[in-house]
């Protein structure tokens, strides 16, 4: 805590972040665990990202979009765990301000890339069953790369805007944060200013980061549905479908735990049960996501097996 001078009042330099657990028995395997999930992350996301440059037949835009995911994936993991892995190791539980703030920052700007990225996939995927004879037009290399950099540009906005409203709160009491990585909902219990505003501007965000996006997903796959079902061959319809329950579980695996995480701003009393939340939104999604896409789709496989054999 430094003292401000002339003021009646501390302002915390520091933050304590608690981990996953106090045993020190318990570290070296929660050490082991998460390293090993992050070594299996990047090296699935890397491996994903490597199918895609490789195989002619995966230059499409779902694949684009895919390879994009896959970046963010990486990105998510490595703002969190890297530097837990790092305390666990130093045995030093402190946080400074600044770096509490800037891992803060990036990992909202790569989670809200997340949500638009995922709702280009699902319009990609409209455009592609819906609307078939139009679909080069309207999902054009031009058009895909202004999908993701809007995406970039809306995800930095909104990290940014929280990044500065949290830089606008007093700390000046305990800053002991039961997390193993820095966000609002636990920020927001340690202030010693009011976060009424804060908390409006993070549902009122969030809706645009979250509501809007799930609304044109859920949007664009009745119309995909609709469309499937008027397919008369059973496997027509399978394949349709086969394209789309891949993006679908990630998207239910995302906003799933992106909900439980946000809407009920981490109470004190559910602490323990945000750190399980914590590690489903930024380790086992970022984890699950090349198994869920390489297990269901026979092109990524065969690519996976050459470059794996290095042909």
């Amino acid at each position: 805590m430094r003292t401000h001078p002339g003021a009646n009042g501390t302002a915390v330099t520091e933050f304590i972040l608690l981990g996953l657990v106090e045993t020190p028995g318990l570290q070296p395997v929660v050490f082991a665990l998460f390293l090993f999930a992050y070594l299996v992350t990047v090296g699935g996301n890397l491996s994903i990202l490597a199918a895609i440059l490789v195989e002619p037949k995966l230059h499409t835009p779902m694949y684009f979009f895919l390879g994009n995911l896959s970046v963010l994936d990486i990105g998510c993991i490595t703002v969190t765990v890297p530097s837990m892995l790092g305390r666990l190791l130093s045995h030093k539980r402190t946080v400074p301000y600044a770096a509490c703030l800037s891992q803060l920052f990036f990992f909202h700007l790569l989670v809200g890339v997340d949500c638009f990225l995922l709702t280009a996939m699902a319009y990609d995927r409209f455009l592609a069953i819906c609307q078939p004879l139009t679909y080069s037009t309207h999902m054009s290399q031009m058009v895909q790369r202004i999908l993701v950099a809007v995406s970039w540009a809306c995800a930095f906005s909104n990290a940014l805007t929280h990044t500065v409203a949290i830089s606008t709160l007093n700390f000046c009491g305990p800053n002991v944060i039961n997390h193993f990585y820095c966000d609002l909902p636990q920020l927001f219990q340690l202030s010693c200013s009011s976060t009424q505003l804060n908390e409006l501007l993070l549902f009122g965000v969030g809706f645009m980061m979250a509501g809007a996006p799930v609304i044109l997903i859920v949007t664009s796959y009745i119309h995909v549905a609709a469309a499937v079902l008027r397919i008369r061959s059973s496997e027509g319809r399978k394949k349709a479908f086969s394209t789309c329950g891949s993006h679908l579980t990630v998207v239910g695996i995302f906003y799933g735990t992106g909900v439980f995480s946000y809407m009920r701003l981490g109470s004190v009393e559910a602490s323990d049960k945000d750190k399980g939340i914590g590690i489903l939104n930024t380790v086992i999604s970022p984890m699950l996501n090349p198994l869920i896409y390489s297990l269901r789709n026979p092109d990524v496989q065969g690519a996976l097996r050459r470059v794996l054999m290095g042909k």
